[in-house]
């Protein structure tokens, strides 16, 4: 499916398309449902598309053709990925905003390379050290800056959400290098399946222990709220995950994590025709910068 020529870079870039558009549905349901249940409800809306989709084409409505050794890892990422990373992050859309909390995930690329070095012993050079301050800096420069509500005034940053948004980019990174040391040369949509059937499991036990069933049962009679996480769920575990997967299997991890880092650029325009969201000078600098840098990190 993915061995055309440039597919992982192609697919990269579809994954930066989706992700904007799952992230903008979430940070909406996530308001009217709250982002526990919105959680839940796209991972089980995403996993029934994927059994469909594998049916229709390998035959096979589960991931049963994969390894133990993929279904270990592929879970681990899966539990840190789904149940860890967007639980933070999907807070994170409810008290920042999806733009700066998906700005924040430009941090991924230099984490990951911060983990190979520490976990790996891969050295980097100077100007990979100068790649990542320019990330760093180009989200602390956004970050410290009041957005703009729909009027132009200023408004309050919540100091949680950006905690949160960046301890769901650690746990990205993590569930990224995870994913590329179980999937091999496996397919990237029955890789995602099992990814999603580990965070299903993740949220289905974490709720059962602190008695929030009944806010997921209540939170499926919101009609409008329902088809908002179908369409954030198509956008995001369905297709943009399974994109991502394509994309760290079909090219450099480096050259995928580039650009799927394009997330902020692309949501900008987004927001602004969706929301007629005005964004300032300083915070596109920010924006253009943290990508610059993430491409320098890359270059080689």
């Amino acid at each position: 499916m993915f061995d055309f020529p440039y597919s992982g870079e192609i697919a990269g870039l579809l994954t930066a398309v989706c992700w904007s558009v799952s992230g903008l549905a979430f940070e909406d349901c996530g308001r009217r449902i709250g982002s526990l249940s919105v959680n839940l409800l796209r991972l089980v809306i995403a996993l029934a598309l994927l059994g469909v989709f594998g049916f229709v084409t390998r035959g096979l409505a589960l991931p049963t053709d994969a390894t133990p050794r993929a279904w270990m890892w592929l879970s681990v990422s899966g539990l840190i990925g789904f149940t860890l990373g967007d639980m933070c992050l999907f807070r994170a859309y409810v008290l920042i905003g999806a733009r700066l909390s998906l700005l924040l995930m430009t941090l991924v690329p230099p984490v990951v390379a911060l983990l190979g070095w520490v976990l790996l012993g891969e050295r980097l050079a100077l100007v990979d050290w100068l790649a990542m301050a320019l990330v760093v800096g180009g989200v602390l420069w956004v970050v410290a800056e009041k957005p703009l509500d729909s009027s132009g005034a200023p408004r309050k940053i919540s100091a949680w959400g950006v905690a949160l948004g960046a301890l769901g980019a650690l746990a990205q990174a993590v569930g990224l290098i995870l994913s590329k040391e179980g999937m091999g040369d496996y397919d990237p949509m029955a890789a995602t399946q099992i990814r999603v059937i580990a965070g299903t499991a993740g949220f289905a036990v974490l709720f059962l222990i602190i008695g929030w069933w009944p806010a997921v049962v209540a939170s499926t009679r919101n009609l409008r709220a329902m088809g908002t996480v179908t369409l954030g769920a198509i956008f995001g575990p369905f297709l943009g995950v399974s994109l991502s997967l394509a994309a760290i299997q079909n090219t450099a991890a480096g050259v995928a994590a580039t650009l799927m880092g394009l997330v902020p650029i692309v949501i900008i325009p987004l927001e602004y025709l969706l929301k007629k969201q005005k964004t300032s000078a300083r915070a596109l600098f920010g924006t253009v910068l943290a990508v610059a840098g993430t491409a320098l990190l890359f270059a080689g």
